[in-house]
């Protein structure tokens, strides 16, 4: 059953308006890219795009976001195509949702609402379903409204407040109440979960890491063997899913898959999922998946490095990885991609060779990595042998001293 909290999943019929704004300080190109990212994500949900609508402005409207003209030209294409939903490429506040419903009489989503929709519909286990609601519940609770009443039977009474409260204030407490009890539910799990990762601490870990619908499943399938979902989907896989496999000349080693990331990534849904991506602090290497057929892999490595170091793991080493190479038919591309990443690796999840190569970089990494642990053990060594010197010798005048006394 799903939670009440989630935004109905649209039918595969559902017809959608698209709409995006561009100011003179953004990139048109990065806002194009941005804009195909966001007709991905519709037919992810499961929406047809009927149109798409472009205003230039020097800012946004603050009632509005669009200008009110462009907000009714967008109310006439949804009659003339028969659609009741109107999509926005933007973070709206909820004055501005409730400003523009009055004017389109229709359903209003913008970015974050899209985004935690599809992560509702992929959410498989039980700890994914929790994180997504408590994501929902902290972008939702600033546009309560009377909806939330018939929650009540769930969470507790509405008879137990004061008589004169009003129905607002109930629901937010209603809410509050909801995300403690989510968050504590997360934090049984996170126990259960630091639990399971002790007895894997001495074994070397290594963790996928990129943008959503790089192929990093594919490549934990085709390095470990294992069957993990793949589909050619925008987060198709939620769960972090972890494997043993085994590297030559090394031996065996976790390699773990996780969430993929997003440009302008909802803040809720990233903090809501740090217990999952805690995977990515503990890792040794982080294999950092870019799709090599797309033209955006410098905007995504900036995504990707964003999110690390909202995590914490900017220190953790790092191998770039390039996905999905036979997928590029053009030798000069491929020079291209070589010469600007010289230290990266290029394979296919589907080549065995590739595979194969990719294991060898992985071993010498791992092996890199033995070297440095062992020669910080040695200076650790050597440090205290040469302060318990030092202590020794300092202390040596005061204690002929005492005996010639």
């Amino acid at each position: 059953m799903r939670s009440m909290f989630e935004i109905p999943n649209p039918a595969p019929s559902e017809k959608v308006i698209l709409a995006g704004l561009i100011t003179p300080e953004d990139d048109p190109a990065l806002f194009d890219a941005d804009l195909q990212e966001m007709q991905m994500l519709c037919d992810t949900a499961g929406a047809d795009v009927v149109k798409v609508v472009i205003q230039k402005r020097d800012k946004p409207e603050s009632a509005t976001f669009l200008g009110k003209g462009k907000i009714r030209e967008i109310k006439s294409l949804m009659n003339e195509h028969n659609c009741k939903t109107f999509v926005l490429d933007a973070e709206l506040s909820p004055g501005q949702v409730r400003n523009i419903e009055n004017i389109t009489n229709g359903k209003i989503i913008d970015r974050s609402q899209l985004i935690l929709d599809i992560f509702a519909h992929h959410a498989r286990t039980n700890e994914a379903r929790i994180q997504v609601e408590l994501a929902q519940m902290r972008t939702l609770y600033p546009r309560l409204t009377h909806a939330w009443s018939h929650f009540s039977q769930q969470v507790g009474g509405i008879g137990t407040t004061g008589p004169g409260e009003k129905q607002l204030e109930v629901d937010r407490r209603l809410v509050q109440r909801r995300i403690t009890d989510l968050s504590g539910k997360l934090k049984k799990i996170e126990k259960s979960r630091h639990t399971q990762r002790k007895g894997r601490k001495n074994i070397f870990r290594v963790s996928l890491v990129g943008y959503t619908n790089v192929g990093k499943s594919s490549l934990l399938n085709a390095l470990s063997g294992a069957n993990v979902l793949v589909e050619n989907q925008l987060f198709a896989t939620l769960d972090t899913s972890t494997r043993r496999t085994f590297i030559p000349d090394i031996g065996s080693i976790v390699i773990s898959d996780t969430v993929g990331f997003l440009r302008k990534l909802p803040h809720q849904l990233v903090a809501s999922f740090k217990s999952t991506l805690e995977v990515v602090q503990e890792a040794n290497l982080l294999l950092m998946v870019m799709d090599a057929s797309c033209g955006w892999t410098e905007h995504q490595q900036h995504t990707v490095r964003e999110v690390l170091d909202e995590l914490g793991a900017h220190e953790v080493p790092r191998l770039l990885v390039f996905n999905k190479m036979d997928l590029i038919v053009d030798p000069f591309i491929k020079k291209r991609l070589q010469i600007t990443w010289p230290n990266a690796v290029f394979v296919s999840a589907f080549r065995q060779d590739d595979m194969s190569r990719l294991k060898v970089e992985i071993a010498e990494r791992i092996k890199s990595n033995h070297s440095e642990q062992e020669a910080k053990a040695l200076i650790k060594r050597k440090s205290t042998e040469l302060q318990k010197e030092r202590e020794y010798d300092e202390g040596l005048p005061e204690f002929l001293n005492r005996k010639i006394g």
